[in-house]
């Protein structure tokens, strides 16, 4: 596709249809919402190309299970994933610390204790369940988290996106040089950023993911022990419909021996362990599609 069709043409469609598809999901009441995403999850995205990935990686880690299982779990990840894209304009909704919230919270006292120990903070996640109420529960606790993640090479979209994380409260940094900076400044000021940590990097490190060596952005044991701040892990839930469960681990016990690299594989194991028995628990709230593996189409 030609730079100038995808900038000026395809782009602008892309955002639009989004911007269409969000108003609808942003006037509906949220279970509506919520359940149409899933609806629509399920019906169109079995049928893309991302599925014969999903189906691959499957089979590869589970290859105990039959097709059916397999297939049942493509179905609730193509769910979930429509049901977040429903849930993206409502996140002001989830607010966690109000009766009857629909958002558990388990562990909620070590948020307390970063917030008050003077010192930054690293948390960590994945793309499990609605993983946008990673900086929600720790910002309405009063701890602000900015949140590190990937900018849509679509610009417009990218617009769309933060402007429904603005709930959260908290800054996001791209992921790359300008966001390093802003990453950087953050820590040394002694604040808390967040990092959906479970995506491949070609350029990363070799650690062992769900039994298999994969390659592994290295920059939360960088900036952990450069910084020497707690690393906090945070595994997200999705107990029934728009409904959750979000679980404060206790912050990870690392070395800090000054052989870097290391150090580095060390902890990055370890925060590679912690998502394996995440995404085992429940694995048809995972993205499946991510390529996750070297040496993979």
């Amino acid at each position: 596709m030609k730079k100038w069709f995808r900038k000026f043409i395809f782009h602008p469609c892309q955002a639009l249809l989004a911007w269409l598809v969000n108003s609808l999901f942003s006037i509906l009441p949220l279970d509506w919402a919520s359940a149409l995403g899933g609806w629509i999850g399920q019906k169109i995205g079995p049928r893309l190309h991302a599925t014969q990935t999903a189906r691959r990686e499957l089979n590869n880690v589970f290859p105990l299970l039959s097709s059916l299982e397999i297939e049942k779990i493509i179905n609730g990840m193509w769910e979930n994933l429509g049901r977040t894209v429903g849930e993206h304009p409502h996140l002001a909704k989830f607010n966690p610390y109000i009766e009857n919230s629909r958002v558990e919270v388990v562990g909620g006292e070590i948020l307390d204790q970063a917030r008050d120990d003077n010192k930054p903070g690293i948390a960590f996640s994945a793309h499990l369940a609605n993983w946008e109420l990673v900086p929600l529960t720790s910002t309405k606790r009063g701890l602000p988290l900015h949140l590190v993640y990937r900018r849509a090479n679509n610009l417009f979209f990218d617009r769309l996106v933060q402007r429904g994380r603005a709930s959260t409260e908290g800054q996001y940094f791209p992921k790359g040089p300008d966001g390093a900076k802003d990453i950087l400044r953050a820590l040394g000021n002694g604040q808390h950023i967040a990092m959906l940590v479970d995506q491949k990097m070609n350029d990363g490190i070799e650690v062992p993911f769900m039994g298999r060596p994969a390659m592994t952005a290295p920059a939360l044991a960088q900036l952990a022990l450069r910084f020497n701040c707690p690393v906090v892990p945070v595994q997200v839930e999705r107990l029934k419909g728009a409904n959750f469960r979000v679980t404060i681990h206790p912050p990870l016990i690392f070395a800090n021996t000054g052989n870097r690299q290391s150090d580095i594989l060390s902890l990055m194991t370890e925060v590679n362990n912690h998502l394996n028995n995440w995404i085992r628990q429940r694995p048809e709230q995972w993205l499946w599609v991510h390529n996750r593996w070297p040496n993979e189409d």
